[in-house]
């Protein structure tokens, strides 16, 4: 059997070092010669089979920890040196293997510096997030160009006056019109010339739309609900007829990067779907007239509940508003999906992730409506209303998508709305804003220790929560 060459010199100097032994001693003990074990342990030569069960017999060194050339810290080093602030420092990795090689110790160190520093750069950006003003973002690093839309947009309003104007003026040439996706269809055939196809989902999985320039032709997939199929088509009518106003929206929006500026053109043309299928001035008159039931206004303009609601967060026309509703969608996981709000999203006084918002009970109901009021430390209160989405329809042995929204508005605001009478009547529950930066004592949801407070490390005592502070 051919012998397997391991070139582990280090290892076997610091077997060597921790035994007290020179060279030569240890060279006696396992048979060869003091220059050969130092070309060794220079890695001028590999250690043969026999040798390797000659350490392990003598020195009791497991075998499993000289055949790993890199050891344990390998990966982590790697991990470390592909983060931004050091991935042009190495041009491969083998000097990572040299240092975890030839110094464990040392790369053991810069192992925990790194995790110290990746520790004190979440907790800066809490008390950023603890500091920050009602309408101020926490400061951050780097940011993808999908993160500075998103940052744009959640800092705004959801209004937008120049694409809502234009929207009811193209809708106005509609007013009688009841069927509004056979209305949108007839004008992409009539004025561009563009046919709309419903595609079954094996010839286009993986896609909700799809725009073929050169048949002119729009696809959109079954796999959507009747209401989602309408959104797409009025999503390329608003593309084509909102054009100008999309584009002066566009440049108030002041983003940094060209990317960003197609990513927010796509926003804004989702922005002005919504307000072509459901016209600005009608809609408010049907939420005042329903108490903003949005099943009721769903229903009536043949929409889905999330555009439905979704629309509820952009009534924010100066002398013509309606309640000033902030909203949050999220999925199974707690990942934040999307959030708008009236005057911006209140971030530092409702942060969105407490695990006791009825967002996250919603998963436990689907398809249920949740309204109650929560109250933050400070004694604000808002109503929640709460309710999970369902994705695209799914053949058999898939795994639906499924998220939850949650659509808010300060307490007393909410008592014009259906929901505002059920969740008063009930006890505000008691949140917090993510449990970071939350200080209330014995929750039971407490997710994370607080960064503001000490823990309390007293063994006599246990509270509630699975981590007690002072």
């Amino acid at each position: 059997m051919a012998e397997r060459k391991i070139f582990a010199g280090p290892k076997v100097r610091r077997i060597r070092n921790g035994l007290g032994l020179t060279q030569s001693a240890m060279a006696e003990e396992l048979g060869i010669s003091p220059s050969y074990l130092n070309l060794i342990e220079r890695n001028q030569r590999p250690l043969t089979v026999q040798l390797l069960l000659k350490l392990s017999s003598v020195y009791k060194v497991d075998l499993e920890e000289l055949r790993d050339e890199s050891g344990g810290s390998l990966n982590q080093l790697r991990e470390i040196f592909a983060d931004p602030l050091l991935a042009g420092e190495l041009p491969g990795d083998q000097e990572l293997v040299e240092v975890a090689e030839a110094a464990p110790n040392a790369a053991s160190g810069i192992i925990k510096l790194y995790r110290a520093y990746r520790e004190q750069a979440a907790r800066l950006s809490d008390l950023t997030s603890l500091t920050a003003g009602a309408g101020q973002m926490p400061l951050a690093g780097a940011r993808l160009p999908a993160d500075e839309v998103r940052d744009v947009l959640e800092r705004r309003s959801a209004y937008f006056p120049e694409l809502e104007d234009a929207a009811e003026a193209f809708s106005a040439r509609f007013a009688e019109t009841r069927d509004l996706p056979t209305t949108f269809k007839e004008w992409l055939r009539a004025e561009r010339g563009i046919s709309v196809r419903v595609l079954p989902v094996h010839v286009m999985p993986g896609l909700r739309r799809r725009f073929d320039r050169h048949s002119m032709r729009l696809f959109v997939s079954e796999r959507l609900s009747p209401a989602d199929q309408a959104h797409e088509i009025a999503i390329e009518v608003a593309t084509l007829a909102l054009r100008d106003a999309i584009l002066a929206e566009l440049d108030g929006l002041a983003l940094s990067t060209p990317e960003a500026k197609r990513i927010a053109r796509f926003e804004l043309c989702r922005h002005g779907a919504l307000a072509l299928a459901m016209p600005y001035a009608p809609f408010l008159a049907a939420a005042q007239g329903s108490r903003y039931d949005v099943d009721t206004l769903r229903s009536r303009f043949g929409v889905s509940y999330a555009q439905a609601a979704t629309r509820l967060v952009m009534l924010q026309r100066p002398g013509a508003s309606g309640i000033p509703f902030f909203m949050i969608e999220i999925d199974a996981a707690g990942h934040r999906l999307r959030r708008a709000g009236a005057q911006g999203f209140p971030h530092s006084r409702f942060g969105g992730s407490c695990p006791k918002l009825n967002i996250h009970a919603a998963f436990l109901q689907p398809g249920q409506i949740l309204a109650e009021t929560v109250e933050m430390p400070d004694g604000a209160s808002y109503l929640t209303v709460s309710r999970t989405l369902e994705g695209p329809n799914v053949a058999f042995c898939e795994r639906v998508r499924r998220t939850a929204l949650l659509i808010g508005c300060e307490a007393a605001a909410g008592e014009a709305s259906v929901y505002g009478q059920v969740a008063t009547a009930q006890r505000p529950v008691a949140i917090g804003p993510a449990c970071r930066l939350c200080e209330r004592r014995g929750c039971l949801a407490r997710a994370e220790p607080p960064v503001t407070r000490p823990l309390g490390l007293d063994e006599m005592v246990a509270g509630l929560s699975s981590f007690d502070f002072q």
